[in-house]
């Protein structure tokens, strides 16, 4: 695929959001983004399943703490121009968020700042919301730097929280908001939308925000 976007995905479970991708993004030649590598953080997990389902290469972590230098030569090796993490539960090493900062994004269940940090991921996040009282929670996708959910945050996507709501239900309809706002803000970023600025804030060149999506999205 010339003149596009090479993107390597960092799974660690089912790979709902690396579907997204592949769906969106990956089969539209008019996208500018090809998936070059999906790496999984063991393997046998879904993400796996559905690359290799797509013809994508893949690659699994090996067994014991993450590696720096390992990763580091995996996303080289593919040519990444952007590495999107997608339930990926394992902290980036400092070595790996320098090579590619500014190249690096993540998507969190969650309106970041809150309910961010280490262990609040997948269900533990949405339970903790409906604990909390809140009655918006959302998705964020933010730059990755090296503290858990942390850096600039390029785009978020608030969701209702019902007064019924039990984590899975509130899950389940984040997640809907995740499939639409992360391919379509790795789409912006192929199209030179939005850069990370020297401050460490987001700069955008332009507008990508579809309001109608987002209404659809708020009444799901």
């Amino acid at each position: 695929m010339p003149d596009s976007l090479g993107v390597a995905v960092l799974a660690s479970g089912s790979g709902t959001n690396l579907q997204a991708i592949i769906e969106q993004l990956h089969e539209d030649p008019g996208s500018g983004v090809d998936l070059v590598r999906i790496i999984g953080s063991r393997a046998g997990i879904g993400a796996m399943a559905r690359a290799e389902g797509h013809d994508i290469p893949t690659a699994v972590h090996p067994a014991g703490p993450l590696t720096g230098d390992w990763l580091l030569g995996e996303l080289d090796a593919c040519g990444a121009g952007l590495v999107v993490l997608a339930g990926w539960l394992k902290l980036i090493s400092p070595v790996v968020v320098r090579a590619f900062r500014g190249r690096m994004i993540n998507i969190h269940p969650a309106l970041l700042p809150s309910f961010g940090g280490p262990g609040m991921y997948g269900r533990r996040v949405h339970e903790a919301v409906v604990a909390s009282g809140a009655r918006i929670t959302g998705a964020t996708v933010h730059f990755v730097d090296e503290v858990y959910d942390h850096g600039a945050i390029i785009a978020q996507w608030p969701v209702p929280v019902m007064e019924d709501d039990d984590g899975e239900a509130l899950a389940a309809r984040v997640l809907k908001v995740e499939h639409r706002l992360l391919p379509a803000v790795v789409r912006a970023y192929a199209d030179g939308t939005f850069v990370l600025g020297d401050a460490g804030q987001v700069e955008w060149k332009g507008a990508w925000f579809d309001g109608e999506a987002f209404s659809m999205a708020r009444s799901s």
